[in-house]
């Protein structure tokens, strides 16, 4: 059987243990069996002393803080733990609710090896801990062998020299040992003097070697360096020289004492791991500790030489559907193809930057230029001198137009296209952090817009980030502060003048502001939080179908909308009993509904949830039906019951000839496949008396009423249906007289 959830380990090997640490017992419980189920080892601990304790005798695979608790918190928990023997290099994760710059940055100040905000993403949450651990495991194989190497340079035979004073320091009597003369590249018995290896040192580096032993020489100072040369067969190495001064009996240096040897080895594993710390190991870009490093490095010349700089952030529009479908290699090979790409747009200098630049003169900032991947999909372009803000558009128009040719992937041509946000020093921002910020501002501005361009920051678009920022993080809250609702559209048989069933809309009742769902609902589904909501929905409506029941005898559905992804869960049958049995109504009391372009989007992965809520006795409604793919295959295979015609259709019935045409087809494919029709949008009598004459006598709409709070619609029963005052309901007479001699008697149930 497929496991549920992606295993951290192969099977048949020892899970990665995890000490989990959190005050808060609810989500110390739900993130420990979210991470067992994916294949770790959990141990819990409450707080950063008791986990303090348990560190003092056990040394887990990976540390994941909370950051705020009380008494010590994550921050200084951290601190201790890395003040251990041992626990130096143990991946740390913080994890946080806070996305400041502040506590990200305190976070790593403190030792941590990574951050992750706080939410139910338990996938995304396993897959950071399987990245570090696998990081983990890189960086100790990496220093084992850094390990062996240095032992075997300690066990290898060595040479020593003998260098007599006679003159200046680079004359004098040089005498090698058999080992010394082999390091050196020279047969045994040869006669070499200090000139003769002078001129094996590589040009470029000559003129600094003699002038470092000249002032050792002088000052009777010990030697340790390293010294690249060419062999006569040339090869080129490098040889570490260690040598002590030695003095006659007066205290006068009369030459030198020491050892040469071969350390070129060593020395390409330390560049080895130095290109790993500085460069992406897939697109071999400057990964983001190069980058911020420049960045920071470009911000100060800009600061003291006056002029500005630029970044842009880019982000592939398309990346995800290609790595989806065409599987994770054909992602990786976009991805170096996107580098390469994004290479020729820039000045790319690929020398690791660590300490001083390495190049000199005024303009040696030039030499920070580069592009570099963030990770993921996003990269970042380092202009490091610009004239004025159109010089760094120039260069983002360039990335976005090479990027919109087509790609070969996977065997399969592909179009991937980018978004580019940019930023400008001094003007958008004084630190690294902020300009990144500010980037992303603008870049997700051009994703919001259309996407495939490119955008400069403005304060404006960070007033507009700041909101969405603001309602995500209230709508995160709006479950557990009790501010979400549902309104209630009842569904009208016009042949009757009754209500037979209900759709319940969700709401957001944010303080005095009731929130349309327009507002919220797409940034729900874009954090996930759609999920949470729509189980609550189901939760309420199964409450007020109960209550209705009691109330006044209602026996129909409550229809509740669900987007694809929730069809998709497996708990969802389950989540359903359990609402229905817990105010003891039956399973037929629940209505689902989807959009008929959700369906069609996840078709395949909808159908299982389909079948099983079916068997359960849980109808099914096409929501919108007519505006999506309108494939009439799936209606003859799917346990469906239920169409409801678009109001785009119904809103020009007796105006146009082709909406009573559109109607008429969907009423007939319903009829014939045993299904059930609602007519949406219905705002006159003339549509109402249309869509009643093409043969759909269920309707919703304005005509009737708007979504209205549960205890209104009961009024609006008592009110209006009963007494029948609405206008409607005589029209409705009227068609109940064509159908049958005596009128029926109207009501709701």
């Amino acid at each position: 059987m497929t496991p549920a959830y992606p295993l951290a380990v192969e099977p048949g090997t020892k899970p990665p243990e995890v000490l989990l640490v959190d005050d808060d017992e609810v989500n110390l419980l739900l993130t420990a069996i979210a991470l067992r189920e994916r294949g770790f080892a959990i141990t819990e601990s409450s707080g950063g002393a008791h986990a303090l304790k348990l560190l003092a005798g056990w040394a887990p695979d990976i540390i994941v803080l909370d950051a705020l608790m009380p008494g010590l918190d994550g921050f200084d928990t951290c601190r201790q733990l890395r003040a251990m023997p041992g626990f130096e290099n143990v991946p740390v994760l913080m994890l946080t609710g806070l996305d400041d710059d502040a506590s990200i940055t305190r976070a790593y100040q403190v030792g941590a090896t990574d951050f992750f905000v706080k939410s139910t993403q338990w996938s995304l949450l396993a897959g950071r801990l399987q990245y570090l651990l696998r990081a983990s495991r890189t960086r100790i194989e990496l220093e084992r062998s850094k390990s062996k190497l240095a032992r075997a340079q300690d066990l290898a035979r060595m040479g020593s020299f003998d260098w007599r004073r006679q003159g200046t320091a680079d004359a004098g009597a040089l005498a090698l040992s058999l080992e010394g003369l082999r390091v050196l590249g020279y047969s045994p018995g040869e006669m070499v003097g200090l000139r003769a290896v002078l001129r094996r040192v590589a040009v470029a580096e000559r003129r600094a070697v003699l002038r470092l032993l000249q002032g050792v020489v002088l000052h009777s100072q010990v030697l340790a360096t390293d010294v690249p040369v060419t062999f006569v067969d040339g090869r080129q190495r490098i040889i570490h020289v260690e040598a002590e001064p030695e003095f006659n009996e007066h205290g006068h240096g009369v030459g030198y004492t020491g050892i040469v040897q071969d350390v070129t080895d060593r020395r390409v594993a330390e560049e080895h791991i130095r290109h790993l710390a500085n460069f992406d190991s897939l697109t071999g870009l400057p990964n983001r500790r190069q980058l911020v490093w420049r960045m920071e490095r470009a911000i100060e010349h800009s600061r003291r030489l006056g002029h500005q700089c630029a970044f842009l952030l880019i982000d592939l529009d398309r990346f995800k559907i290609v790595n989806d479908t065409l599987g994770h290699a054909a992602g990786d090979e976009l991805l170096m193809e996107v580098a390469q790409r994004l290479r020729a747009c820039v000045r790319h200098s690929e020398q690791v930057m660590e300490g001083a630049l390495e190049a000199v003169g005024s303009r040696a900032h030039r030499t920070l230029e580069a592009v570099g991947r963030l990770g993921g999909d996003e990269f970042i372009a380092l202009l490091p001198e610009i004239d004025d803000e159109q010089d760094a558009t120039r260069v983002a128009n360039r990335i976005v137009e090479v990027m919109r040719d087509p790609v070969m992937v996977g065997g399969q041509e592909c179009f991937v296209t980018a978004s580019v946000g940019i930023a400008v020093f001094p003007r958008d921002g004084s630190s690294v952090a902020d300009l990144m910020r500010n980037s992303d501002v603008a870049m997700y501005s051009v994703k919001a817009t259309g996407k495939d361009a490119s955008a400069i920051y403005s304060p404006q678009l960070a007033g507009v980030g700041r909101e969405k920022l603001e309602l995500e993080s209230a709508l995160h809250k709006a479950i557990e502060r009790d501010e979400l609702v549902l309104h209630y559209q009842p569904k009208i048989d016009v042949r009757s003048a009754r209500m037979i069933g209900a759709e319940a809309l969700m709401r957001w009742q944010r303080g005095s502001v009731l929130v349309p769902p327009g507002d919220f609902i797409p940034l729900a589904e874009e954090t996930g939080l759609i999920v949470p909501m729509s189980k609550w929905a189901l939760r309420e409506a199964a409450r007020q179908a109960k209550i209705w029941q009691t109330s006044f005898g209602f026996a129909d559905a409550i229809a509740v909308n669900l987007p694809s992804r929730v069809f998709e869960r497996s708990d969802l049958v389950e989540h359903i009993h359990h609402c229905v049995t817990t105010y003891g109504i039956a399973h037929r009391s629940i209505q689902l509904e989807i959009t008929e372009t959700g369906l069609m989007k996840d078709l395949q992965n909808v159908i299982p949830s389909l079948h099983a809520l079916n068997a359960a006795d849980v109808e099914i409604s096409i929501d919108d039906f007519g505006t999506g793919y309108s494939s009439l295959a799936y209606l003859t295979t799917l346990p469906i019951s239920e169409l409801k015609i678009d109001k785009s259709f119904v809103h020009d019935l007796g105006v146009t000839p082709q909406s009573s045409g559109v109607v008429t087809a969907i009423i007939a494919v319903a009829r014939s496949l045993g299904l059930r029709v609602i007519g949406e949008g219905v705002e006159s009598l003339r549509q109402m008396e249309v869509l009643h004459r093409l043969g759909c006598s269920v309707m919703q709409g304005f005509l009737f009423s708007r979504a209205i709070p549960a205890d209104d619609l009961e009024r609006w029963l008592q009110q209006t249906v009963l007494p029948r005052k609405a206008p409607w309901i005589g029209q409705a007479d009227e068609f109940a007289l064509g159908a049958d001699s005596s009128p029926r008697k109207a009501g709701g149930r």
